[in-house]
């Protein structure tokens, strides 16, 4: 969430800046959200002026009592305890402000990089990078959702059976294929240097408050009532929130972790050819990167992930573009991300694969992750994350891309993984 020091601070700024999302009322709730905290100082100063004064008073009735003046010692204790009672009114009083203040800056998103442009949906992102050429598919090219049955890879209706609509069974080289994608992208993250970390699933409700999937996207997880834990949406979660209520030395800056988890989402939508098959899904597979780094190297880290997430596609020779997603199509956290689209040839449709964002201080200001600066000071760090890759819609462009007569062609990188060439 954004500090309160920069909103009071830098007030037209950061109104001026939500205005790239396309945030309506920002500057009634920016201004709300000052006169709440003034209230809230305000009350913090009259509380501290007693709890100070309740202590000087305790000082003079030891005095008294030294000195045999109990009478007077007794007048001074009357006075103390309408102090007290007046503090507590005050500090319950502070404590709802601290509340609602608290829930209000969660509902104002961060404020976008001044390299984001404005826009209020996809419409408005820009393409800033586009790879490799794209296939030239025969017409009689099939879709991935009837090469998956074709070749009895991939089942929907079994996993229908046993779970729900969005819940598939991947089954012989369609699982291989997927646990030789999880493992490619496991070892080239490692070997740029990221520590594989593997997460539990679920979290619990400061985690999910910590990355600010929660209150935000409270109705998109899966929530396991009994218990009151969330799944996890991405594995971004559990790994940055590792770092929750820490002050990380310089010994430990930056931290660069990759960890492969099943992720769950309850979006997956209406039917329809944009969310067919495996293009959305309530459950899927994804290798997530994330990093932790002081604010002035963020902007280089988050060049070197997406430099990192394009070297993938270029291994497996799919076809992408890189985009700058306009103020109103990121999510809340972010204050830049760069999407990154594959070519599904069958389809003839842009695929996104992976978002790599930077948040600044906004997940950092949730979790109190901070440093101490030179002089010091402590501060708080930014937080990046990226799919590097999310699964699905890369078997999905993998599929289709490469379809030929004999079968379904790996990619030379993929097939010391997979130990077959081919799907057929």
């Amino acid at each position: 969430m954004l500090s309160l020091q920069i909103i009071r601070e830098q007030r037209d700024r950061v109104i001026e800046s939500l205005g790239k999302r396309r945030f309506k009322n920002a500057g009634s709730l920016i201004d709300e959200v000052i006169e709440l905290d003034q209230k809230r100082r305000d009350v913090q100063l009259r509380n501290d002026g007693i709890l100070s004064e309740s202590n000087t008073l305790a000082k003079e009735i030891g005095l008294l009592m030294k000195t045999g003046k109990k009478e007077e010692a007794e007048k001074v204790k009357s006075k103390t305890s309408e102090l007290k009672k007046q503090s507590t009114e005050l500090s319950a009083e502070l404590a709802a402000l601290e509340s609602e203040l608290q829930q209000l800056l969660y509902s104002i998103p961060n404020t976008p990089d001044e390299k984001v442009p404005a826009g209020s949906g996809s419409e408005d992102n820009i393409t800033i990078h586009e790879h490799g050429a794209l296939p030239q598919l025969p017409e009689s090219a099939q879709p991935h959702w009837d090469l998956i049955k074709k070749y009895d890879i991939i089942d929907f209706d079994l996993g229908n059976k046993i779970s729900g609509a969005g819940f598939p069974v991947y089954k012989g080289k369609g699982a291989k294929l997927q646990r030789a994608l999880i493992n490619f992208f496991l070892d080239q993250a490692t070997a740029q240097g990221y520590k594989e970390i593997q997460p539990p699933l679920v979290v619990n409700e400061a985690s999910g408050y910590g990355t600010g999937q929660l209150p935000d996207k409270e109705g998109q997880m899966y929530h396991v009532t009994a218990d009151n834990l969330f799944l996890i949406p991405t594995a971004e979660v559990p790994i940055t929130n590792l770092y929750r209520d820490m002050i990380l030395s310089d010994s430990e800056i930056p931290t660069r972790n990759v960890g492969y988890t099943p992720c769950f989402r309850r979006e997956a939508g209406s039917w329809g050819a944009h969310v067919r098959g495996l293009n959305r899904l309530h459950q899927f597979d994804k290798v997530e990167i994330v990093q932790i780094r002081k604010p002035d190297e963020s902007a280089r880290a988050l060049d070197e992930m997406c430099a990192y997430v394009q070297s993938l596609l270029e291994l497996l020779e799919l076809p992408y573009r890189k985009l700058l997603l306009c103020g109103g199509d990121m999510g809340v956290n972010a204050s830049i991300t760069y999407d990154m689209e594959v070519w599904a040839g069958a389809q003839k449709r842009w695929l996104e694969v992976s978002s790599v964002s930077n948040f600044g201080s906004y997940q950092a200001n949730r979790m109190k992750l901070r440093f101490k600066d030179e002089q010091g000071k402590t501060q708080l760090l930014h937080t990046l994350n990226g799919s590097a890759l999310a699964l699905p819609r890369i078997v999905a462009a993998l599929l289709e891309n490469n379809q030929t007569n004999e079968g379904i062609r790996i990619p030379k990188v993929l097939v010391p993984y997979t130990k077959f060439d081919i799907i057929g």
